[in-house]
Formats: structure tokens, sequence, C-alpha cells
């Protein structure tokens, strides 16, 4: 399993996160996100690999496992990681991947807010292709 190290620790079999900004007026939860992706999109953790536990990576980013725990929720809703059985982290797609299910994400907002249905939508984009 992978490990977490603080930066002055690197370690190349493990992730390392530089931690948070508390004086930065972006939201903690999306600062530890940002933080995985970035590992993520550097190659420290790859499709397939698991990454460290919430706990650990709370105790390395020195704020509360819930933070984290809603950080992983943001990665999984981006289709990044996958939460699994237990406490099991695995990186399930690419920062690429993730981008466009953000984007996808925010257009489904978008036209569900202008009154379109699943069904509509989905009619829509396969007229597309």
């Amino acid at each position: 399993m992978s490990s977490v190290k603080p930066p002055d620790a690197p370690d190349p079999d493990g992730l390392v996160l530089a931690g948070v900004d508390r004086s930065d007026p972006m939201a903690l939860h999306d600062q530890v996100a940002a933080e995985v992706r970035r590992a993520i999109a550097d190659g420290e953790a790859g499709p397939g690999d698991r990454i460290p536990q919430a706990k650990d990576l709370a105790a390395v980013l020195d704020v509360n496992t819930n933070t984290v725990l809603r950080a992983l929720r943001v990665l999984r809703d981006e289709g990044l990681i996958e939460l699994g059985r237990g406490r099991a982290i695995v990186v399930a797609g690419t920062p690429e991947r993730g981008a466009v299910v953000a984007r996808l994400k925010e257009f489904v907002d978008f036209a569900r807010s202008q009154g379109y249905r699943r069904e509509e939508l989905l009619a829509m984009m396969e007229s597309l292709s």
C-alpha cells in the first residue's frame, strides 16, 4: 500500500502532499482534493493504485479526517478515485478523465436548471456523435 509523506520527507513509493494553507480562502476540503489530484497528475499514483487511508492523509495534512473524507467524496464524484469496502481508496482514472467528469456534471446541473430531463440530455448527446 502506498504511504503518504509531507514534502520535507519525499518517498518515491508514496504520495507527497504539500499540505493546506489555512489563510487561503479556498475551502480546506477543496485544497486537500487539489493536492491529491496534483499527486495523481504527477504520477505518484496511477489507475489501480491504492492510496493511503483518510486518517493517514489527515494526519500528514494536519486536518480533520472529516475534511479528508469530504475531499475524497469530491474526487470520487469526479471519477478520479473509488472508495472501496472498508477503507480501501483506489485511483480509478486520470486527471483528464476527472476534468471531463467535472465538466459533464456542470453541464448536467446547468441543463437541469433549464428544465431538461435525463432522457432529453442523453438524446442530445447521442445526436452529437
